[in-house]
């Protein structure tokens, strides 16, 4: 998950704040579901995935991506 979410942000040419502020949390937070500190919630997940146009369900998978 880190590193597409990383990735995703990134290609958006977007900081944390800009993509946590569309999301509708805090950027610390966004930040610790980046990290893989937090799991972000199912109403989360989906807002997230809206966002960046990835409707695959293995963006949450912690075994992918790392």
């Amino acid at each position: 998950m880190r590193i597409k979410l990383i990735n995703f942000r990134k290609t958006k040419k977007l900081t944390q704040a800009q993509a946590a502020k569309f999301i509708g949390i805090s950027r610390q937070h966004y930040a610790r579901i980046e990290s893989g500190e937090r799991t972000p919630s199912l109403a989360k997940s989906i807002e997230i995935k809206k966002f960046f146009d990835y409707f695959s369900d293995d963006i949450f998978d912690n075994t992918l991506g790392h």
